[in-house]
């Protein structure tokens, strides 16, 4: 629990562990070397962390533990809130008193983690307020409960193989058995899940194991697991990912569902053999989940004229470009559920399937037995389509295939791995494709980031401050970009500074996480390949030429939409910063 500093002064002053006089002096110091007043507290030895712990627990009256006196927590209890849980919402579950739960936590008003616990253990919640050193005690104690069931398993597996001559896969598949090994599993998934992640990586390093997350696009720790537990949990994921259990040598592709009343998830396992084990990254598709439209996505009137317009011509390509995790696949449903009525056939081929649309003919792509995207795409041209989805063109094949169907009176619609909606047409030239096949099919080119969304329960205004603007203009092109939002009719025509302007931005909540974001946006720009760009395309111009024409046709570009949405309180000037620098 975070002193109030008003707070926080009284209660010391009181205790004569501060001099009154000497706290603004203090404040200051804090400031300026960027710590919390209690950490410099600590750090200059005027009060212990457990002394100022059990300062705050009686000024707000809650009751104090320091876990490091209870020794050894009981299993059963401690397991009550998974590891993932304890870890990002710091809280212990250390005792149970018949239907009363006693959880030691570092901030016992956040009433939304303790009402979670207590509808998931069914059992009413005491909050007690502990130290950091208390919340590192109590999560090394799941290591310590998991190294111990882990040894037996590994030690009766030892034991197994001394007595017949089992074989390495027969041992991994008997350890991925095993309760601990299958409970750890489930409680990664199912906190991934609760946790809305897109990815779970699982690091093996020399001495420990660790869990993170992508949530929001950014990666967290969730979790640290005794090396013991590496082989089983390996084998486990491969188990259910339905992967060559005993080899470890070679990149392993792999999938499996996991399906509850309320979602039906996806998920998409890649190993790859490391220094100290094996890698698993699991990416995780919420198949249950509908297409957005082009307006909930974000984008501005400009942009979404550009793509109606482009994909209502009776054929040509729309290519959306940007890095993986960028939201390119939700983007191309949004235009499918758009062009999907009765009288039209829309056929996909799409590595993986991530969103089910009704209407549509979906194909998995499944390179074990040929199925590529090229080998696809020939199929789905003998089967009358008007519109054709390709996940993605990545080799001279498909892209061949891919203007082969677009000069043939198709739609195409495909994603491009590049950094810019610009960057997709030399991109298509380095594949192999020719120069007046690319002039002559790609009517228009999406270019698109995700940003973090700003918390709408915690959201401040704020202005800044002409020193950051002047540091924004070592990067940026502000003058163009007031241009073009006073031109797109956002701010009025008299403002001549980016600190007249009103920004937006999370102080951080329950909510949130304390992180001020909560879920993802995207930025994009749109190039429409007007004649003077194909004439660009036909000289084999590089991207900043045909960038430059675009800018100077009317493309806005991403990191200026971006900017755009800072203004209409929709992300921050530093998600815009890092993903359009990334």
């Amino acid at each position: 629990m975070a002193f109030n500093q008003t707070d926080l002064k009284r209660a010391l002053v009181a205790k004569n562990l501060v001099a009154a006089d000497k706290w603004d002096e203090l404040a200051d110091e804090a400031l300026k070397k960027k710590l919390t007043m209690e950490d410099l507290l600590v750090e200059k030895a005027i009060v212990d962390e457990e002394k100022l712990t059990q300062i705050a627990a009686a000024f707000y009256d809650v009751e104090y533990i320091d876990l490091r006196q209870i020794g050894e927590m009981r299993k059963d209890v401690l397991l009550l809130v998974p590891e993932p849980i304890a870890r990002r919402h710091k809280v212990i579950a250390f005792a149970r008193e018949g239907r009363k739960l006693n959880l030691a936590m570092i901030d016992p008003s956040d009433l939304q983690t303790s009402d979670a616990i207590k509808k998931k253990t069914d059992l009413q919640v005491i909050p007690f307020l502990m130290s950091k050193t208390s919340l590192d005690y109590g999560l090394k104690q799941y290591h310590t409960s998991l190294e111990a069931e882990f040894a037996k398993i590994v030690s009766k597996q030892e034991d197994t193989s001394e007595k017949a001559d089992a074989t390495v896969a027969d041992k991994l598949k008997e350890m991925a058995q095993e309760i601990p090994v299958v409970r750890v599993v489930d409680t990664l998934l199912e906190y991934a899940i609760f946790e809305r992640a897109s990815d779970i990586h699982i690091e093996p390093m020399e001495k420990q194991v660790v869990v993170r997350y992508r949530i929001d696009g950014v990666l967290h720790d969730v979790m640290t697991l005794p090396k013991v537990i590496q082989p089983a949990l390996i084998a486990r994921i491969k188990v259910i990912g339905n992967l060559k259990i005993d080899e470890h040598r070679l990149p392993q592709d792999g999938r499996f569902k996991v399906e509850k009343d309320n979602y039906n998830i996806s998920f998409r396992v890649s190993t790859i053999p490391v220094f100290d084990g094996e890698k698993v990254v699991m990416r995780l598709l919420d198949e249950s989940a509908k297409a957005m439209s082009l307006e909930e996505l974000g984008f501005l009137h400009r942009n979404l004229e550009y793509i109606v317009r482009n994909v209502r011509k009776p054929h040509g390509a729309l290519l959306v470009t940007g890095p993986t995790g960028s939201g390119k696949s939700t983007t191309l449903y949004s235009v499918l559920t758009m062009l999907n009525t009765k009288s039209i056939n829309i056929s996909t081929i799409e590595d993986p399937i991530e969103y089910r649309l009704e209407g549509v003919n979906q194909m998995q792509v499944n390179p074990k037995i040929g199925l590529t995207f090229a080998m696809g795409l020939r199929a789905l041209l003998r089967q009358d389509p008007n519109v054709i989805m390709i996940g993605e063109i990545r080799d001279r094949e498909t892209a061949e295939e891919a203007v082969h169907a677009a000069l043939t009176g198709h739609i195409v619609l495909s994603t491009i791995h590049t950094n810019n909606a610009s960057g997709a047409l030399p991109r298509l030239l380095d594949i192999g494709v020719e120069p007046y096949l690319i002039a002559s099919v790609v009517n228009a080119v999406v270019g698109q980031r995700l940003t973090r969304q700003i918390c709408s329960d915690c959201k401040t205004e704020y202005k800044i401050t002409a020193d950051y603007e002047v540091d924004l203009k070592k990067d940026y092109n502000i003058d163009h970009l007031l241009k073009v939002m006073k031109d797109e009719k956002f701010i009025d025509a008299q403002v001549k500074s980016l600190t007249e302007l009103t920004f937006y931005k999370g102080k951080g909540c329950e909510k949130c996480n304390h992180t001020g974001y909560r879920g993802r946006r995207g930025i994009y720009e749109v190039m429409e390949v007007t004649p003077s760009i194909q004439d660009l395309i036909m000289k084999q111009a590089p991207t900043n030429q045909i960038q430059d024409k675009a800018i100077d046709e009317g493309m806005i570009l991403m990191w200026q939409d971006g900017f755009i949405k800072c203004i209409k309180g929709v992300t921050t000037i530093e998600e815009v910063v890092r993903v359009s620098k990334e």
